[in-house]
């Protein structure tokens, strides 16, 4: 039964690896530069993410709620007896029992993801929650994996300080934000939905885009202060998306908000690749990633 059992454990983890490749190239450039057994669990991590995601954003309607329940009850189930006939679950619930993520980070996950079924407009209160759930408790899940994938089974968890723990929640916080100016247009005409407090998608302003990429910087700069923490493999990782998601910022605070209306601004996957390079290098020779006291948007401008 040992071969069997290694055989399954080890065909979820390619499923959530395809889950990850099939959907993300900026997350999964930085998860190629981890070793193994942490790439395993970051990919397992985005797998169940991403499944959710789906369920709210391409399945919605009729009998989403349900759907989104049923997942939500099965990923309880694996995390309890480690074992799941969701390949992607399966996955999940391994990494989670490793890693020693549990109800703390996944209860407020799903309460984000059933959130987008039924609020349309954020007020500033809805929006902090809704951010803190599908995304902050994101970052601390791939935190856990960063320091515990290679824990024994009657090895002590790692627990992380404080630096490192607002540093994962800014990290992922930073990481939606930009994906909600981005998306801005297809998330209100598609989907119905308005994330941004106070902005009106159709009338984008200029003080809108700088105020909210005022807001994401400070994000950034938070995550990018806790990266000394990480393990070497982790560090240059997440320094590698960092750079790729700072210049995808940098090109949208220099958009003008009616262009950002029009269409998905984005970073050339060649692009992506030079940024995460140069970003690594510097990480593995110990150097300082960017010049302290410009913004985002000051440092990029003349690549933008």
């Amino acid at each position: 039964m040992g071969a069997e059992h290694d055989l399954y454990d080890r065909t979820a983890a390619r499923t959530s690896r395809v889950v990850l490749a099939s959907y993300s190239t900026s997350f999964g450039l930085g998860a190629r530069l981890l070793d193994r057994a942490t790439r395993d669990g970051i990919d397992a991590v985005y797998g169940l993410v991403r499944i959710a995601d789906e369920v709210v954003d391409t399945r919605r309607g009729d009998g989403a709620a349900e759907v989104l329940d049923e997942l939500e009850t099965e990923t309880a189930r694996a995390l309890e007896r480690g074992w799941s006939t969701n390949l992607v679950v399966h996955s999940f619930a391994r990494t989670a029992r490793r890693c020693g993520i549990g109800h703390h980070e996944i209860d407020p996950f799903f309460a984000s993801m059933r959130t987008d079924l039924t609020v349309h407009v954020h007020d500033r209160e809805s929006y902090e929650r809704y951010v803190y759930g599908s995304a902050e408790v994101v970052g601390l899940m791939c935190l856990a994996v960063f320091l515990n994938a290679h824990r024994g089974p009657r090895d002590p968890l790692t627990a992380p300080d404080e630096t490192l723990v607002h540093g994962a929640r800014a990290l992922g916080a930073a990481f939606q934000k930009i994906n909600f100016l981005r998306d801005l247009r297809t998330d209100y005409a598609d989907l119905g939905r308005r994330y941004l407090p106070g902005v009106v998608p159709d009338r984008l302003r200029r003080r809108d885009v700088e105020a909210f990429c005022a807001e994401v910087e400070a994000d950034l700069a938070a995550a990018r202060a806790s990266l000394p923490g990480l393990p070497v493999r982790a560090r240059v990782a997440v320094a590698a998306t960092l750079a790729v998601y700072d210049r995808l910022l940098a090109r949208l605070c220099a958009t003008p908000p009616e262009e950002i209306l029009r269409v998905r601004v984005r970073v050339a996957d060649p692009v992506k690749l030079a940024l995460a390079a140069r970003a690594a290098s510097t990480q593995l020779l110990g150097q300082v990633a960017m010049p302290r006291g410009r913004s985002v948007a000051t440092r990029n401008r003349a690549v933008v």
